[in-house]
């Protein structure tokens, strides 16, 4: 049976995925700061900077499912991924982060993201940047098994679990319908499957509703 810890269970995202993980028969360890809120059985009550590498020795995967909104935490995207990849460093386990939209490129070249664009909200300017940075970093760490999962631009909390999702890269990917748009449940689902499949080694992908 794989053995998975989900970090910051108790948000948003970290609660569906925890969820959808433990319905799917998976043996997950809750890492929580306060009480658990989660449908895990077994909980770890740790701050994600106080964790050790003998924590998450057990794990056949750890997904990082950290969150911060504001200006003085922002910059903890980046040294939050930092001391998970040191902890992990060198070992078989894999690394699965919830990531930002933000970041996803708008042209083949690679040049332009979704954060660039006029139309991009000013007020999520700097979570998009913090998010796009700490990714930067990440993918200079050769020495760890990580997989970045941004969600589409429309990003619903509260949106049905469907099940069905389409798998992007690193451009911003529409559906049939043109829309960039998941919830939170089909994120999820599309988080614990690629858990499961170990598919993308070392990359960022992204994922939309179908």
């Amino acid at each position: 049976m794989m053995r998975a810890a989900v970090i910051c269970a108790n948000g948003k995202a970290g609660k569906l995925i925890v969820k959808e993980a433990v319905d799917r028969g998976i043996d997950v360890t809750a890492v929580v700061r306060g009480e658990n809120q989660t449908a895990a059985k077994k909980i770890l009550k740790k701050d994600l900077f106080d964790l050790t590498a003998a924590d998450l020795e057990e794990f056949d995967v750890v997904i990082d499912a950290f969150g911060a909104w504001t200006p003085e935490t922002l910059p903890q995207h980046s040294t939050s991924l930092r001391h998970l990849c040191d902890l992990l460093r060198g070992r078989e386990t894999r690394l699965l982060v919830v990531g930002g939209a933000g970041s996803l490129y708008v042209n083949p070249e690679h040049t332009a993201q979704v954060m660039d664009g006029a139309d991009f909200p000013e007020a999520f300017l700097p979570l998009a940047s913090s998010m796009g940075k700490a990714l930067e970093e990440l993918r200079t760490r050769t020495d760890v098994r990580w997989t970045y999962i941004s969600p589409a631009a429309d990003f619903q909390a509260d949106g049905a679990r469907t099940g069905k999702y389409i798998w992007g890269g690193e451009e911003l990917t529409v559906n049939a319908a043109g829309q960039s748009v998941i919830s939170y449940a089909d994120f999820a689902s599309a988080m614990v499957d690629e858990a499961v499949n170990g598919n993308h080694i070392q990359q960022r992908i992204s994922v939309v509703a179908e």
